[in-house]
């Protein structure tokens, strides 16, 4: 799942832009039945195939909006293609956790991960930036921490799924943030970077007899094929809306997918929720209530 940087955009939300984001984040939201579906494909290949056929969708965008010759000069400039090549290592790392944890029974530890990563955004802010940490926000973070020990204590480890899911997202956002380039053509340069490995192993596997791709079971084929869709689909239906919302009102529709994904795990996919995290979630909840707070009173002051 992912949530990219916006160009600055008017104070203002539009019917259109609430329309776009919501429909992203429910798309979102719902990713975890088609994770689920390739269970029995490795990651590995998930993740290749889903940088493969994102290309033709990403490409497709730019050719319809007529940005291509931003990627051309992207192309041209070698600080940017590093850029995008740390960017592109980050969300593959990011897509590979997140389809292991689908396909593992851990989704309710993807919903932990999304939920914590705003709180890990802003404590990234004051670590990395010197941003300083308003009040509300330290309370928030505080919060989360105890639940993650909350966790960590009854688990004896560290709840690393969820951890490793948010830390990949933020230092992925971190760095996207100043790749000077949209987040349509962006997400192009990302996938574009990631092909060549991708499809290097894709062909690796059908050579070796590895590969689920036209090995004889239709319904495969499609779902591999599919996941180009579902991975670039919402990111650009979001891209769009995104630049039409407030910042405050992104920061609060953030939480539709991890809310589906939770209720999803355990509800439908029947993963336990014991009492460790009857505990550890109200906590982290909690905190995002807290925080949330927090930032709508600071876009309300500031005329956001």
């Amino acid at each position: 799942m992912a949530v990219e940087a916006v160009p600055e955009r008017k104070n203002e939300d539009s019917a259109r832009g609430f329309a776009f984001a919501l429909a992203a984040y429910l798309l979102w939201g719902f990713l975890p039945f088609y994770m689920k579906a390739v269970a029995h494909i490795s990651p590995a290949e998930v993740i290749a195939h889903r940088i493969i056929w994102s290309l033709p969708v990403a490409g497709a965008v730019l050719v319809a909006v007529g940005r291509t010759a931003d990627v051309r000069a992207a192309l041209r400039t070698p600080r940017i293609l590093a850029m995008a090549a740390l960017t592109a290592a980050l969300i593959t790392v990011n897509w590979g956790l997140y389809v292991w944890a689908i396909g593992s029974g851990r989704a309710l530890d993807t919903a932990l991960g999304y939920f914590i990563n705003p709180l890990l955004s802003v404590l990234m802010g004051a670590v990395l930036l010197g941003e300083k940490l308003k009040p509300a926000q330290m309370v928030a973070i505080g919060l989360a921490a105890c639940g993650v020990l909350v966790l960590t204590v009854e688990a004896g480890t560290l709840p690393w799924v969820a951890l490793a899911l948010s830390v990949s997202w933020a230092f992925y956002a971190f760095f996207r943030k100043t790749l000077p380039i949209g987040p349509n053509q962006g997400f192009f340069l990302e996938v574009l970077i990631l092909g060549l490995p991708a499809l290097g192993y894709i062909i690796y596997l059908q050579v070796t007899g590895q590969s689920h791709f036209f090995a004889g079971n239709a319904s495969d084929t499609t779902l591999l094929i599919g996941a180009g869709i579902v991975t670039a689909g919402p990111l650009i239906i979001y891209a769009n809306g995104a630049k039409l919302l407030k910042l405050s009102t992104i920061g609060i529709m953030q939480y539709i997918a991890p809310s589906m994904i939770f209720i999803i795990a355990v509800f439908v996919f029947g993963e336990p929720f014991g009492p460790e995290k009857m505990i550890a979630f109200p906590l982290i909840w909690l905190a995002l209530v807290v925080y949330t707070w927090s930032m709508i009173r600071s876009s309300r002051r500031d005329g956001a």
